[in-house]
């Protein structure tokens, strides 16, 4: 079984939105969290979705659901207080219903600009290795500093990438490293690729293009309708 555990559990504050979570805001009458899910719902290779939630926004994205036609989702669960524990929340109700050999895709609900070959590139690397890390080339220097903003030395970008998502892992290995953490108090690892290396999993990487953008600033919105729309327009006028 292949199942997808999509965390929509943040509030947004860097999005300076009032009156609704990020993942709620809407492009072209559709909320950022269907344009995430439908990917997942599309698929062939998925055989259900779970959302961790803000638990005050359930029986909305509950509606969404029924509007949009997204059938997959088998359960939408509240989140913690931190996003490991929003994610652990996640993965027990997977736990309690899916073999422990099932791949579970963990994936962002404010990160709608990815492609089916990406999902199914995580799901064949997890059978081959074991794990999935979305990665994507770093295109400009990276430098490390010290105090007072002072260089100590540049990084060749050819060994660098950065972490994206979908992350992806044989559920009984990434519940294990969970329950591992929280067994040592720790309830703040960044994210799931982060606690699987500090745990000595080995990861490896499957690569996506820069689009693959998270959606936490206005910014990222503009730049989310501009791909949207330029898509759409392609579809449109065949360009």
């Amino acid at each position: 079984m292949n199942i997808a555990l999509i965390f929509a559990g943040g509030s947004g504050k860097r999005m300076n939105s009032k009156s609704k979570p990020k993942q709620f805001l809407e492009l072209h009458g559709k909320e950022i969290i269907i344009y995430t899910l439908e990917h997942f719902e599309r698929h062939p290779q998925i055989d259900a979705i779970v959302v961790v939630c803000i638990k005050e926004w359930i029986e909305y994205l509950k509606t969404s659901l029924k509007k949009n036609n997204i059938e997959k989702v088998e359960w939408i669960v509240p989140g913690g207080e931190t996003g490991q524990d929003s994610i652990f929340n996640g993965l027990k109700a997977i736990y309690e219903n899916y073999s422990e050999d099932s791949i579970v895709l963990i994936h962002d609900g404010v990160r709608p600009l990815i492609n089916a070959e990406l999902i199914s590139s995580n799901i064949q690397s997890v059978k081959e290795y074991g794990s999935a890390v979305t990665v994507a080339p770093v295109v400009e220097t990276v430098m490390l500093t010290e105090h007072k903003n002072k260089v100590y030395k540049s990084i060749e970008r050819e060994k660098c990438c950065m972490a994206k998502a979908p992350q992806s892992f044989f559920l009984k290995d990434i519940y294990a490293a969970h329950q591992k953490a929280i067994s040592e108090g720790i309830h703040t690892k960044i994210d799931s690729a982060t606690m699987m290396s500090d745990y000595g999993f080995s990861l490896h990487t499957v690569e996506c293009g820069s689009e693959n953008i998270k959606i936490t600033t206005p910014a990222d919105f503009y730049i989310f309708r501009a791909l949207i729309d330029a898509r759409e327009n392609s579809q449109i006028f065949g360009i």
